[in-house]
């Protein structure tokens, strides 16, 4: 291999690209090393006996053509079980066809297949979050992440940046528009499902995170690499959104902590990883007093094979207050959380340090 750009700052390997560095044959950077080179397989749970749930979103959301049916109480259930405990369940019967999710796959492969000038006419600057590249520069002494992205505002339409929006491959905008409409009125579903479960009124949570809810789209490509023992393609975090839609490849590498050891997430073709952020632990989480949970999450590098994955990002609009609903105070169950601002911009910060700022929340 070629030698090891060993003493680069940040912002100059940020500058570049992951997947070149593996082109050209080079090690990983020494910013970029963040594990001991141990596997640490005691405390990784193999993807056949990861238990992440699975909720079926059709047996739940009643059909507006059927206004007599009723939502399977035991399914919801189950999802009241998946949020207390994991944070996160995987979502089938959502109505988006496996034909469809294809082509968004498609495109988002063809799009990183691309040669590096194509993809550099919407590259970002360092500090920006739009655009094609790599996250903003950490805090000094945080690990970067050995992986490459597409960043894409969808909702508001008005907050969209045309100039970052591929036109190459040419149905890529056309087939992203679509796909984001269908993932908006998805999380319609979602938050009506979760209020359910919690026995609260449908449109509570909708109504928290406002009619400008934020949706973001972030198109992941994980480059192979010769040592996955000491990179991760994204370390480990929660978000700082209401919660995180993921769709994911064929290929593994998405993990959840619970317990103390980190659950691999199978990959099932038709189904979204639905992951709670620190704004639902706040509605769920803060929303929901605590009762829901933002679990920790992170991606493995692969030494054989790249890995892409989009994930949407559901957030209250800009400005909205949000705070743990009413229904769920009372004398045995006190108020947890204070109510906040643009709490992903808080978020953000102590992200940036590798920290969690769901602490500033509380009461």
């Amino acid at each position: 291999m070629a030698g090891t750009v060993s003493h680069l700052p940040a912002d100059a390997l940020l500058s570049r690209r992951v997947q070149e560095m593996v082109i050209n044959g080079e090690e990983p950077p020494h910013l970029y090393i963040c594990r001991n080179g141990d596997h640490e397989p005691d405390q990784d749970v193999p993807t056949q006996l990861s238990s992440i749930p699975i909720i079926d979103l059709s047996l739940i959301s009643s059909s507006s053509s059927q206004p007599s049916s009723k939502p399977d109480h035991d399914e919801l259930r189950k999802l009241h079980s998946a949020l207390s405990s994991w944070g996160c369940f995987q979502v089938i019967g959502h109505g988006i066809s496996s034909c469809f999710l294809d082509s968004i796959r498609r495109v988002a492969k063809e799009f990183f297949e691309q040669p590096m000038e194509a993809k550099k006419k919407i590259e970002k600057g360092v500090l920006e979050v739009q655009g094609y590249g790599a996250d903003p520069v950490p805090e000094e002494g945080q690990p970067l992440d050995w992986s490459d992205r597409l960043v894409l505002d969808l909702y508001p339409q008005d907050q969209r940046v045309p100039k970052f929006w591929p036109e190459t491959p040419t149905s890529f905008r056309n087939i992203l528009e679509e796909y984001s409409y269908k993932i908006k009125t998805l999380t319609e579903q979602i938050s009506k499902a979760m209020a359910k479960s919690l026995n609260l009124e449908e449109n509570c949570f909708l109504n928290q995170f406002g009619e400008r809810a934020q949706l973001q789209a972030r198109f992941n490509y994980y480059s192979c690499c010769e040592r996955p023992d000491l990179v991760l393609g994204l370390k480990p975090h929660s978000d700082g959104t209401g919660y995180t839609i993921i769709l994911q490849d064929d290929v593994e590498g998405l993990q959840v902590s619970k317990d103390g050891k980190w659950f691999t997430v199978p990959t099932i073709s038709d189904a979204f990883l639905v992951l709670m952020g620190d704004q639902m632990e706040e509605p769920l989480q803060i929303m929901t007093n605590g009762m829901f949970k933002s679990p920790v999450h992170r991606v493995l590098a692969n030494s054989k094979r790249e890995r892409i994955s989009l994930a949407m990002f559901y957030t209250p609009e800009a400005n909205k207050e949000i705070g743990p609903e009413q229904a769920l105070i009372n004398d045995i169950n006190p108020k947890l959380f204070r109510n906040f601002k643009d709490y992903a911009v808080t978020h953000w910060e102590y992200y940036q340090r590798g920290q969690r700022a769901l602490h500033v929340a509380k009461v």
